[in-house]
């Protein structure tokens, strides 16, 4: 199953790409709804649909071309230096601008006000993303290949999506804690 996914990286891969975040996306807001929510046999599948939607049409497109652009456009003298250097842009830039994205489309397809979204979920989760994403783009960008990039993060983002999907529909803080 990996080799027929690694050959349709090779051979379609903004579809194959495509076709795994949703899944992913979709994964996570399934584990936020059962895991962190406990919600037993109900599910919200509009819910459900709006991650895997955001996933599809926004997210994956616009991180496999930040991607593209940071391997082609950032080069420096040092193998180290110039993995630094991805890894601080993509968090001053791309992480920001993803999730602002994410919790204002989210309002959107929700029918929500985006601003009071922003207001209460914004900064905790741009502060937890850090937290987590710096060491996941060190590595990332130090020993993944270009072409299975977008599909090493969508595995992570099962967990990070849980918790945006969690933050999104309730506006509260995980206490991973407590779920141990």
């Amino acid at each position: 199953m990996l080799r027929w996914h690694r050959g349709s990286l090779v051979s379609h891969p903004f579809l194959t790409q495509g076709v795994t975040t949703t899944v992913l996306f979709a994964i996570g807001d399934v584990m936020a709804q059962q895991v962190i929510e406990k919600r037993g046999p109900t599910y919200d599948f509009g819910r459900i649909c709006r991650m895997a939607l955001y996933g599809t049409a926004l997210w994956c497109p616009a991180v496999s071309k930040w991607f593209k652009f940071l391997q082609n456009n950032i080069s420096l003298k040092t193998k180290n230096l110039e993995i630094i250097t991805r890894v601080a842009i993509d968090q001053t830039l791309f992480a920001p601008t993803s999730i602002f994205m994410f919790f204002t489309c989210m309002s959107a397809m929700e029918g929500s006000n985006p601003q009071e979204k922003l207001n209460k979920s914004y900064f905790s989760a741009l502060k937890r993303n850090w937290m987590v994403w710096l060491f996941v783009q060190f590595i990332n960008f130090r020993f993944v290949p270009l072409e299975t990039r977008v599909i090493l993060v969508s595995v992570i983002l099962l967990g990070w999506n849980c918790y945006l999907s969690y933050t999104n529909n309730s506006g509260c803080i995980i206490d991973w804690a407590a779920l141990y």
